[in-house]
């Protein structure tokens, strides 16, 4: 089975990789691929559509699945026309406030949707690894730098906030300091927290635990945003076909 994929932000940075893994790929397709003004552009061949017409395309051409790179707010929207339309949806979008993450929890109540803020496997398992590490060593001091591109809006990043939440999960943590100015002496049990804007920088995200006159160091470097664009085309076909709910890259790293 070949699954149809339909595809958002097509000339963005992420919009871009997507349309290209898809299409070269044997177990999927693109179905269409929108962008706010397109003006006959074309991405990886595929000629684009207007994102004004994303409800009209759900119809005409039946994808199985949609994959957004998008902003919060188009996000949510494209979200909420998937599930009036029975296509599944996955998105990498991060920035979202509580209506935006609200209206994919609704979206999952009547299509599968799969929310995610990074589909690189290596940072599903730096995931896994970072909350068994605040586990083995409680009491360590814990910092967390993120770098990104410097057109990257949201700070710190969706993957950051998801390793911090992993991070108190599994530790006793009294909160986070988000940068440093002035006298600023370290509080017992606060989480650093480090984000840096520069340059064309994939996405770095590293976790440093020290204490005990030791030095813990796990680092994630995406050397290319190709990798994102293969985990989001992985999560489409898995998620295609599936029941109604709210599903997490781990998901399909699991399986």
């Amino acid at each position: 089975m070949t699954v149809g994929i339909g595809v958002t932000g097509a000339t963005g940075r992420m919009g871009r990789e997507v349309v290209a893994a898809v299409a070269d790929r044997e177990d999927c397709e693109v179905a269409f691929a929108v962008n706010r003004d397109p003006e006959g552009e074309r991405v990886d061949g595929v000629e684009l559509e207007a994102a004004a017409r994303f409800d009209a395309l759900l119809a005409e051409r039946e994808p199985d699945a949609v994959i957004d790179f998008t902003g919060p707010e188009s996000a949510a929207d494209y979200a909420r026309a998937c599930a009036e339309t029975g296509v599944a949806f996955v998105t990498g979008t991060t920035g979202f406030d509580d209506d935006g993450l609200a209206a994919l929890e609704d979206a999952g109540e009547e299509v599968p949707v799969l929310h995610a803020p990074n589909f690189a496997r290596g940072v599903q398992a730096l995931v896994n690894v970072v909350g068994q590490a605040v586990r083995n060593l409680p009491g360590y001091d814990v910092e967390l730098v993120e770098t990104h591109h410097n057109g990257k809006r949201d700070a710190p990043s969706g993957t950051a906030n998801r390793l911090l939440d992993e991070i108190e999960a599994n530790g006793d943590f009294a909160g986070r300091t988000h940068g440093r100015e002035g006298e600023a002496p370290r509080e017992d049990g606060e989480i650093g927290v480090h984000a840096l804007r520069a340059g064309n920088v994939t996405g770095e995200h590293e976790v440093v635990l020290a204490g005990n006159d030791e030095e813990v160091r796990l680092t994630h470097r995406a050397e290319d945003r190709g990798v994102f664009a293969a985990g989001a085309a992985d999560a489409a076909v898995w998620i295609a076909g599936r029941k109604a709910g709210n599903y997490d890259f781990a998901d399909v790293i699991d399986e």
